[in-house]
């Protein structure tokens, strides 16, 4: 039985006495308040299925109840009773989140069908929320965003703020940063979980249709409107709408999106009516809109209406520890949804990913994965299957060296507290030299003489750089 425990409050004795025997005979459990002060003290102290209030009560009201349960627990369904037959009462019930309401004198038979009905609506809420806690599992941010760095924690800290909020949101970075990405997460992760999510790129449609996109229109409004069309604002309607790349919206266009945040209502093209609506907007774009402002290309207030809480997204070049977390989950994810045989990437495959710098950021990255997992005949890719990336890059092995370099100094330094980093030159020139000259003795088989040859050093200064720096030589014969 889905409705197990109910709450009565009501101020008539003789109410409370017939509701209770009536549906404890019935198998449900009942509580009983006098007042409002009473039924909210049970109310914070136990969990209700469904709770039936008298509307006008000493002290707190039923409809003030009604509020003060919903935040409590707004899975408890709610019917107010009321010995008025006005609808006023009735209508602000029901606006305020009534499951139901009843009109004094009532008979029994009424009750019961309400706790039939409310029953069902009690299981879609369960299953409901079931859905909902799936959802919100299968999105969480550690699971549709990979990254771990300093940067991408920052980004975190923010989306965890702003998601149960309603605020709109403004997020900027270079193209293929992941920022439909970070708009869904904070979708999936909001109160509007279970409710749409759609996506309009401002720049990918005409100006002359991109109205229309929006908005909607009414049949007859222009030659070849031959249906009513409904518009993305009324299509994520009590969800979210991403607009992406808004920077590229038309000016006229920024007016008519300004004044739906204001006034919280859209008209289709054609038609004469409003039609409130219920989203939350999330913008994103990757021009500077400060400069397109300035430039009179931006809308200020609209910039200002947008911009409540910003959300820069870094490029993949300026969080390269992210890098072979991205690979692994690329790598793994071509597996699952195409089928290839690809297990990983070699260490030289992942130095040589890690030190390009990425123009088309995490899209391209996830694109360059996807190819060479699907063209490898090996399990593990290596840096043949990438050496596109050395071509499209026009960069030396020198400076690529350099990069790579650069990216495990930084990384092993950025993990060091600064009372660690006492005499920093030296140790690290160390810890170059070490590999080098053993990597250069190899290739010689040992030979010290064509080792300090190459490495442009004194043999005398080979010798002793090998013994302090306490490397073993091996001769091949």
């Amino acid at each position: 039985m889905a409705i197990e425990r109910i709450l009565i409050a009501d101020d008539e004795e003789s109410i409370r006495w017939v509701l209770s025997k009536a549906l404890s005979k019935k198998g449900y459990k009942v509580d009983l308040a006098s007042d409002g002060s009473e039924a909210l003290e049970l109310f914070s102290h136990n969990t209700y299925d469904l709770a039936i209030l008298d509307i006008k009560m000493p002290g707190i009201s039923g409809l003030d109840l009604l509020i003060r349960f919903q935040e409590q627990a707004p899975r408890t369904l709610i019917v107010i009773m009321t010995a008025e037959s006005s609808m006023k009462n009735a209508v602000e019930a029901m606006k305020r989140g009534a499951y139901d309401y009843i009109t004094k004198p009532f008979d029994l038979d009424a009750i019961d069908a309400i706790l039939v009905k409310a029953a069902k609506a009690s299981d879609v809420s369960g299953e409901v929320s079931r859905l909902k806690d799936q959802l919100k599992e299968q999105y969480h941010l550690d699971r549709t965003i990979i990254g771990q760095s300093k940067p991408m924690q920052e980004v975190y800290k923010i989306l965890g703020k702003v998601a149960p909020s309603d605020v709109t949101i403004l997020i900027t970075g270079e193209s293929g940063t992941g920022k439909e990405l970070v708009a869904r997460a904070i979708h999936y992760n909001s109160p509007r979980l279970g409710k749409p999510f759609l996506a309009l790129n401002c720049a990918a449609i005409p100006r002359e249709l991109l109205e229309s996109e929006l908005f909607g229109f009414e049949k007859g409004a222009f030659t070849g409107a031959s249906e009513r069309k409904i518009g993305k604002f009324e299509q994520a309607n009590g969800g979210t709408l991403f607009l992406d790349e808004i920077g590229d919206m038309p000016l006229d266009l920024q007016a008519k999106l300004l004044r739906v945040l204001q006034e919280k209502e859209i008209t289709r093209t054609g038609g004469s009516s409003t039609i409130a609506i219920d989203v939350r907007i999330v913008a994103a774009t990757n021009q500077n809109l400060k400069d397109k402002v300035r430039a009179r290309e931006f809308r200020e207030d609209l910039f200002y209406r947008l911009n409540v809480v910003p959300i820069a997204l870094p490029p993949l070049r300026e969080r390269r520890d992210d890098i072979p977390l991205l690979v692994d989950y690329f790598v793994e994810n071509a597996r699952e949804k195409i089928g290839t045989s690809a297990m990983g990437c070699t260490a030289e495959a992942q130095q040589l990913l890690s030190a390009y710098n990425w123009p088309g950021n995490v899209r391209e990255l996830e694109n360059t994965i996807q190819r060479a997992a699907l063209l490898s005949p090996n399990p593990l890719l290596t840096p043949d299957d990438f050496a596109a990336l050395s071509e499209a890059s026009g960069e030396s092995t020198d400076c690529s060296l350099e990069m790579l370099i650069t990216n495990k100094l930084r990384n092993a330094i950025g993990k060091m507290e600064v009372q660690e980093l006492n005499n920093l030159y030296e140790m690290v020139l160390h810890q170059m030299e070490r590999p080098l000259i053993r990597i250069v003795l190899e290739k010689t088989r040992g030979n010290q003489v064509k080792t300090a040859e190459i490495l442009g050093i004194n043999r005398n200064t080979l010798r002793k750089k090998i013994q302090t720096l306490g490397i073993e030589i091996t001769k091949e014969g």
